[in-house]
Protein backbone atom coordinates (compact mmCIF):
# COMPACT_ATOMS: atom_id res chain seq x y z
CA UNK A 1 0.00 0.00 0.00
CA UNK A 2 1.36 3.41 -0.98
CA UNK A 3 0.47 6.05 1.60
CA UNK A 4 0.44 9.75 0.79
CA UNK A 5 0.01 12.50 3.37
CA UNK A 6 -2.11 15.33 1.99
CA UNK A 7 -1.95 18.85 3.43
CA UNK A 8 -4.20 21.73 2.46
CA UNK A 9 -2.89 25.27 2.66
CA UNK A 10 -6.31 26.67 3.47
CA UNK A 11 -7.97 26.83 6.87
CA UNK A 12 -11.41 27.74 5.49
CA UNK A 13 -14.14 25.21 6.31
CA UNK A 14 -15.41 25.07 2.71
CA UNK A 15 -11.90 25.22 1.23
CA UNK A 16 -11.59 24.28 -2.44
CA UNK A 17 -8.11 22.90 -1.72
CA UNK A 18 -9.25 20.70 1.14
CA UNK A 19 -12.05 19.55 -1.17
CA UNK A 20 -9.41 18.80 -3.79
CA UNK A 21 -7.64 16.58 -1.23
CA UNK A 22 -10.90 14.79 -0.47
CA UNK A 23 -11.40 14.20 -4.21
CA UNK A 24 -7.86 12.82 -4.40
CA UNK A 25 -8.62 10.52 -1.48
CA UNK A 26 -11.86 9.34 -3.10
CA UNK A 27 -10.38 8.77 -6.56
CA UNK A 28 -7.00 7.33 -5.59
CA UNK A 29 -6.22 4.11 -7.44
CA UNK A 30 -6.30 0.74 -5.74
CA UNK A 31 -3.26 0.31 -3.54
CA UNK A 32 -2.95 4.04 -2.79
CA UNK A 33 -4.21 5.63 0.41
CA UNK A 34 -4.31 9.37 1.00
CA UNK A 35 -4.36 10.49 4.63
CA UNK A 36 -5.41 14.11 5.05
CA UNK A 37 -3.56 15.96 7.79
CA UNK A 38 -4.50 19.30 9.29
CA UNK A 39 -2.33 22.35 9.82
CA UNK A 40 -5.07 24.18 11.77
CA UNK A 41 -3.39 23.80 15.19
CA UNK A 42 0.17 24.55 14.07
CA UNK A 43 1.28 27.78 15.78
CA UNK A 44 3.29 30.45 14.05
CA UNK A 45 6.94 29.46 14.05
CA UNK A 46 8.73 31.01 17.02
CA UNK A 47 12.28 29.99 17.90
CA UNK A 48 11.70 31.07 21.51
CA UNK A 49 8.67 28.76 21.75
CA UNK A 50 10.69 25.94 20.24
CA UNK A 51 13.50 26.49 22.73
CA UNK A 52 11.16 26.75 25.72
CA UNK A 53 8.66 24.02 24.90
CA UNK A 54 10.11 21.98 22.05
CA UNK A 55 8.19 20.97 18.97
CA UNK A 56 4.41 21.56 19.38
CA UNK A 57 2.19 18.47 19.50
CA UNK A 58 0.38 19.40 16.26
CA UNK A 59 3.73 19.59 14.46
CA UNK A 60 4.96 16.30 15.96
CA UNK A 61 1.76 14.63 14.80
CA UNK A 62 2.21 15.90 11.22
CA UNK A 63 5.90 15.00 11.15
CA UNK A 64 5.10 11.52 12.46
CA UNK A 65 2.43 11.07 9.80
CA UNK A 66 4.90 12.21 7.14
CA UNK A 67 7.52 9.77 8.43
CA UNK A 68 5.01 6.95 7.91
CA UNK A 69 3.95 8.20 4.46
CA UNK A 70 5.60 7.37 1.18
CA UNK A 71 4.92 10.83 -0.24
CA UNK A 72 3.51 14.29 0.44
CA UNK A 73 0.71 15.96 -1.49
CA UNK A 74 0.33 19.73 -1.09
CA UNK A 75 -2.98 21.32 -2.05
CA UNK A 76 -2.04 24.96 -2.26
CA UNK A 77 -4.20 28.02 -2.64
CA UNK A 78 -2.66 31.08 -4.26
CA UNK A 79 -2.79 34.23 -2.17
CA UNK A 80 -1.58 37.47 -3.75
CA UNK A 81 0.30 35.52 -6.43
CA UNK A 82 2.20 33.44 -3.86
CA UNK A 83 2.11 30.56 -1.42
CA UNK A 84 -0.15 30.55 1.63
CA UNK A 85 1.68 31.54 4.80
CA UNK A 86 -0.04 28.92 6.95
CA UNK A 87 1.18 26.03 4.80
CA UNK A 88 4.71 27.43 4.53
CA UNK A 89 4.69 27.90 8.31
CA UNK A 90 3.67 24.25 8.81
CA UNK A 91 6.56 23.05 6.63
CA UNK A 92 8.93 25.41 8.45
CA UNK A 93 7.94 23.78 11.74
CA UNK A 94 8.07 20.29 10.24
CA UNK A 95 11.66 20.90 9.11
CA UNK A 96 12.81 21.39 12.72
CA UNK A 97 14.43 18.67 14.80
CA UNK A 98 14.29 15.28 13.10
CA UNK A 99 11.81 16.64 10.57
CA UNK A 100 14.47 17.77 8.13
CA UNK A 101 15.72 14.21 7.70
CA UNK A 102 12.11 13.05 7.17
CA UNK A 103 11.55 15.67 4.47
CA UNK A 104 14.85 14.96 2.72
CA UNK A 105 14.21 12.83 -0.37
CA UNK A 106 10.45 12.62 0.30
CA UNK A 107 8.43 12.57 -2.93
CA UNK A 108 6.13 15.60 -3.12
CA UNK A 109 3.43 16.67 -5.57
CA UNK A 110 1.66 20.02 -5.71
CA UNK A 111 -1.87 20.74 -6.84
CA UNK A 112 -4.19 23.63 -6.23
CA UNK A 113 -7.62 25.11 -6.76
CA UNK A 114 -8.52 28.75 -7.06
CA UNK A 115 -11.65 30.78 -7.77
CA UNK A 116 -9.59 32.75 -10.31
CA UNK A 117 -8.88 32.01 -13.96
CA UNK A 118 -5.27 30.85 -13.62
CA UNK A 119 -5.59 28.16 -10.98
CA UNK A 120 -2.57 28.24 -8.71
CA UNK A 121 0.16 28.59 -11.32
CA UNK A 122 2.26 31.14 -9.44
CA UNK A 123 1.88 29.51 -6.02
CA UNK A 124 2.97 26.14 -7.42
CA UNK A 125 6.02 27.77 -8.95
CA UNK A 126 6.80 29.59 -5.68
CA UNK A 127 6.89 26.27 -3.84
CA UNK A 128 9.85 25.03 -5.90
CA UNK A 129 12.61 26.91 -3.97
CA UNK A 130 11.16 25.64 -0.67
CA UNK A 131 11.05 22.05 -1.94
CA UNK A 132 14.57 22.38 -3.31
CA UNK A 133 15.88 23.77 -0.01
CA UNK A 134 14.30 20.90 1.92
CA UNK A 135 15.87 18.42 -0.53
CA UNK A 136 12.52 16.86 -1.32
CA UNK A 137 11.88 14.93 -4.53
CA UNK A 138 9.28 16.83 -6.61
CA UNK A 139 6.89 15.16 -9.00
CA UNK A 140 7.81 16.71 -12.34
CA UNK A 141 5.45 14.76 -14.59
CA UNK A 142 2.62 17.25 -14.42
CA UNK A 143 0.83 19.93 -12.49
CA UNK A 144 -2.77 20.02 -11.45
CA UNK A 145 -4.33 23.45 -11.42
CA UNK A 146 -8.05 23.88 -10.97
CA UNK A 147 -9.24 27.36 -12.02
CA UNK A 148 -12.74 28.70 -11.38
CA UNK A 149 -13.13 26.22 -8.53
CA UNK A 150 -16.30 27.91 -7.31
CA UNK A 151 -18.05 26.60 -10.42
CA UNK A 152 -16.73 23.05 -9.87
CA UNK A 153 -17.39 22.61 -6.15
CA UNK A 154 -20.44 22.52 -3.93
CA UNK A 155 -21.05 24.83 -0.96
CA UNK A 156 -18.84 22.65 1.26
CA UNK A 157 -15.85 22.83 -1.09
CA UNK A 158 -16.36 19.30 -2.41
CA UNK A 159 -15.24 18.83 -6.00
CA UNK A 160 -18.34 17.76 -7.91
CA UNK A 161 -17.21 18.23 -11.51
CA UNK A 162 -16.59 14.74 -12.94
CA UNK A 163 -14.11 15.90 -15.59
CA UNK A 164 -11.97 17.56 -12.94
CA UNK A 165 -12.29 14.58 -10.62
CA UNK A 166 -10.89 12.44 -13.47
CA UNK A 167 -7.96 14.86 -13.79
CA UNK A 168 -7.36 14.49 -10.04
CA UNK A 169 -7.48 10.69 -10.29
CA UNK A 170 -4.98 10.72 -13.17
CA UNK A 171 -2.68 13.12 -11.30
CA UNK A 172 -2.69 10.95 -8.16
CA UNK A 173 -2.12 7.77 -10.15
CA UNK A 174 0.82 9.40 -11.93
CA UNK A 175 2.35 10.67 -8.69
CA UNK A 176 1.85 7.35 -6.88
CA UNK A 177 3.48 5.59 -9.81
CA UNK A 178 6.72 7.49 -9.21
CA UNK A 179 6.96 6.77 -5.50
Amino acid sequence: MTTILGLSGSLRRASFNTGLLRAAQETAPEGVRIDIGSIRDVPLYDGDLEEAEGIPAAVSQLTGALAQADGLLLATPEYNNGIPGVLKNALDWMSRGDGLSILRGKPVAIMGASPGSFGTTLAQTHWLPVIRTLNMRPYWEGRLMVPKAGDLCDGNGNLTDERTRKRVADFIAGFAGTI
